[in-house]
């Protein structure tokens, strides 16, 4: 005799609310925590085939595996930040003329605005000179919110890979202990969803990788066709930058555009920059993301773009970086559980070319059935009905 209580649906919905707004809290009020912890739980899914490698083809010892694996990781993000670093250094050094040029750029500006509007130079210097006071008010806020965040992004940087060595380090042990918290009959669903999250992870993270390089390529390839001096350095800016959805293409342009000052004030260059972004965002939103990213993860755009708004939010750059995976993560638990399983369907991409209703009360045969079609018309249909199906 089966105890399984049955609800309501108003009260399984009601549940579910209220553990996602719960949820929702406790990572608000603990993100500062939870934040690095997931990050450093992303890597570790990333840095597992690696581990095993030493481990299992090496026969070397489990803590020894772990501990080589993180320090090659941490040896390859410090040769990328010295690279990135060393490439800041030398554009500083060209500062005397990339201010020289910001000048006869901004002086052409103005005389172009003088010419087409009407507006002295003298009034829009002394526009920008307000606005300059206005931004030296707010200046000191910024500068503290600033230096805050920094040390945050320190710390997180030095607590992302002593997480990540630990949980690689206890990865059975945290396996055993979801073992011991779900009931042995439901075992194998719960081998699965480890199973399925672990590959989701990897797609998406593999996928965001192939994406960067790409990204990098075809810029640094657009860049140095027009002649811009930085073009290695500002790829690869543009493709990290790019991992930050919206705000990274933007910030990447401004620093593209400064730094192509170091050669030229001709403002055929600056548009150069412009047009080489828009047609790497273009390939980039329109083939590398459905084919890279979007086969990965199977969440739909509406969903991805309130997640990601979301976790902005919540957590800032890091929460929107952390949306897609948590959501995958989300659709993986919920299409394997009976209960659930319309908010998996809800967040997945599979989109029904027609939809029929139909009647599992034979009694309602008779009553009209709406049916959409692909060209979205819609018929009163009002012959007999067959019982209920699934949808097509």
């Amino acid at each position: 005799m089966s105890n399984t209580i049955k609800y309501p649906f108003y009260i399984k919905l009601a549940f579910t609310l209220i553990s996602v707004l719960s949820i929702s809290y406790i990572i608000c009020i603990g993100k500062d925590v939870l934040i690095p912890v997931l990050m450093a739980f992303m890597f570790s899914v990333l840095l597992l085939p690696v581990s095993d490698f030493f481990s299992k083809k090496l026969h070397l010892p489990h803590v020894l595996s772990v501990a080589i694996t993180v320090l090659l990781f941490v040896l390859l993000i410090v040769a990328l930040l010295t690279f990135i670093s060393y490439e800041i250094s030398d554009i500083a050094n060209d500062y005397d003329r990339i201010k020289k040029n910001i000048d006869l750029f901004i002086t052409d500006v103005q005389r172009y605005i003088r010419n087409t509007f009407n507006l002295s130079i003298w009034e829009q210097q002394q526009y920008l000179q307000d606005v300059k006071q206005d931004s030296m008010k707010s200046g000191g806020k910024a500068l503290g919110s600033t230096l805050i965040s920094l040390t945050d992004v320190l710390a997180d940087l030095t607590l992302i890979p002593i997480y990540t060595f630990l949980i690689l380090l206890y990865k059975t042990h945290f396996i055993l202990f979801f073992a011991k918290l779900i009931n042995k009959s439901h075992h194998p669903k719960l081998k699965e969803i480890l199973s399925q999250v672990k590959v989701a992870i990897n797609n998406y993270i593999v996928g965001l990788i192939i994406e960067t390089i790409v990204v990098s390529v075809l810029t640094a390839v657009g860049l140095y066709i027009i002649g811009v001096k930085y073009f290695i350095f500002l790829g690869i800016v543009t493709g990290i930058l790019n991992l930050i959805p919206y705000i990274g293409i933007l910030i990447a342009g401004v620093i593209t555009v400064l730094s192509s000052l170091t050669a030229t004030p001709d403002i055929s260059i600056l548009l150069g920059v412009l047009i080489i972004n828009i047609i790497v965002q273009i390939i980039d939103n329109n083939i590398l993301v459905p084919m890279i990213i979007n086969t990965k993860v199977e969440i739909n755009a509406f969903v991805s773009i309130i997640g990601i708004i979301i976790g902005g939010g919540i957590a800032g750059i890091s929460g929107m970086f952390l949306a897609i995976p948590l959501l995958a993560i989300l659709k993986i638990i919920f299409d394997r559980i009976e209960s659930l399983e319309p908010w998996g369907y809800l967040m997945g991409d599979n989109m029904p070319k027609t939809f029929v209703w139909r009647y599992a009360n034979p009694n309602l045969r008779t009553k009209p059935s709406i049916i959409f079609y692909d060209n979205d018309t819609v018929e009163n249909n009002n012959d007999e009905q067959p019982p209920i199906t699934p949808f097509e």
